[in-house]
């Protein structure tokens, strides 16, 4: 394929593209007309081609457009040969919250993160508990424009410290994420990334050094579970939890357990081992109860026993921080010293009882304790 570059667009010459084996479109194509007009943004991460057709290198599904259609996002919709982000601007969702709520254990611990989402997600997971915002289009949620210096405003009035990009998928909103990033950073302010993984190398590495902190949902240690599940693809996923542990920023992983579907002891040992070796042992994992939702309605709550025996499999595999989520009162918030076991953190949900190491030194032993804590 031949072509230059103008920018990160790449204006096409010759040659096809694959679609990866995915839809150009998810359900009907929508007119241009019929679509926000107003505070446009031009997507970063595209391809024009010569037959009017936009290719998206944002994330690993390569959505090839036509004219007036949208990609698989159902966000990003090709405008004359320009792919423009619908959702620029447009936050559904504007709440300070717990930051442990994210859930980050070793970021800030008892601080406030302003959360702020749009419409949207590249996957479609048959267990979503935000559907009713991340599969939605711009046009069923109307919101008004805000651009990232009110988003860093209403930070500041809320004693915010961080913004979080969470509920939705940042992925498919960001350049909105990365402009909102970029006026924390000027701000003061720090920036979270709450999101599937599912995203390509370039835009990864671009948006990496605006953040504090990502947190990736690892779904399955199996490639069928991503497939049938959440209409997507693990080997992405596992290239992008690699790549944010090399470049220095603080990562930690959420797997939510679902009955019957990721739950078994071989795939949860699968899943661990693949982290001791590949991340480390100072990753945290976040073992995560599932509640029935959406298309998940059938199967019945995480058992107590499979979180615990889950909790139990990490550490015998050598993970230093291995916890459980959405169980208050059942145990595994805690934080302990790597070194001398000793508890340094005590949490119940996502409130704060003890906190002894407000400067990451653990004050029995004094060994340093992975994290973000200042």
């Amino acid at each position: 394929m031949s072509g230059f570059n103008i920018s990160r667009r790449r204006f096409v010459a010759t040659g096809t593209l694959a679609v990866l084996g995915w839809p150009v479109t998810r359900g009907s194509p929508i007119s241009p007309t019929a679509s926000l007009q107003n505070n446009q943004r031009e997507a970063d991460f595209y391809e024009k081609r010569l037959d009017g057709a936009v290719v998206c290198n944002l994330c690993p599904r390569g959505c090839v457009i036509g004219a007036g259609k949208r990609g698989y996002c159902r966000i990003r919709e090709n405008r004359g040969g320009r792919l423009v982000a619908l959702t620029y601007g447009k936050a559904v969702a504007l709440t300070p919250d717990p930051i442990e709520k994210k859930p980050f254990f070793h970021v800030l611990p008892g601080h406030r993160a302003f959360s702020l989402a749009t419409v949207g997600c590249n996957f479609a997971c048959s267990f979503c508990q935000n559907y009713n915002i991340s599969q939605a289009t711009p046009e069923e949620i109307p919101t008004p424009f805000r651009s990232p210096a009110e988003i860093v405003r209403l930070a500041r009035e809320t004693q915010c410290h961080t913004l979080a990009f969470t509920y939705t998928e940042p992925v498919v909103f960001y350049e909105y994420m990365a402009d909102c990033a970029r006026a924390a950073r000027a701000a003061g302010l720090r920036s979270l990334m709450i999101s599937n993984g599912y995203i390509r190398e370039e835009p990864m590495r671009a948006l990496l050094p605006m953040l504090t902190a990502v947190k990736i949902d690892f779904k399955s240690f199996s490639e069928s579970f991503y497939r049938d599940i959440c209409a997507g693809r693990l080997t992405p996923v596992l290239d992008t939890l690699k790549r944010v542990v090399r470049s220095g920023v603080w990562l930690e992983i959420v797997t939510l357990l679902i009955p019957t579907l990721n739950d078994s002891e071989e795939e949860i040992r699968r899943l661990c081992g693949w982290i001791l070796k590949e991340l480390g042992p100072d990753i945290p994992l976040h073992f995560s109860r599932f509640h029935p939702a959406y298309r998940l309605r059938n199967l019945p709550p995480t058992p107590y026993d499979t979180l615990q025996k889950a909790r139990t499999i990490g550490i015998q595999e050598g993970l230093h921080f291995v916890y459980i989520g959405n169980a208050p009162g059942l145990g595994g918030e805690d934080t302990a010293c790597p070194s001398c076991k000793q508890t340094v953190i005590r949490r119940r949900g996502f409130q704060i009882l003890e906190n002894r190491i407000p400067d990451g030194v653990c004050p029995s032993c004094h060994t340093p304790l992975p994290g973000r804590w200042n």
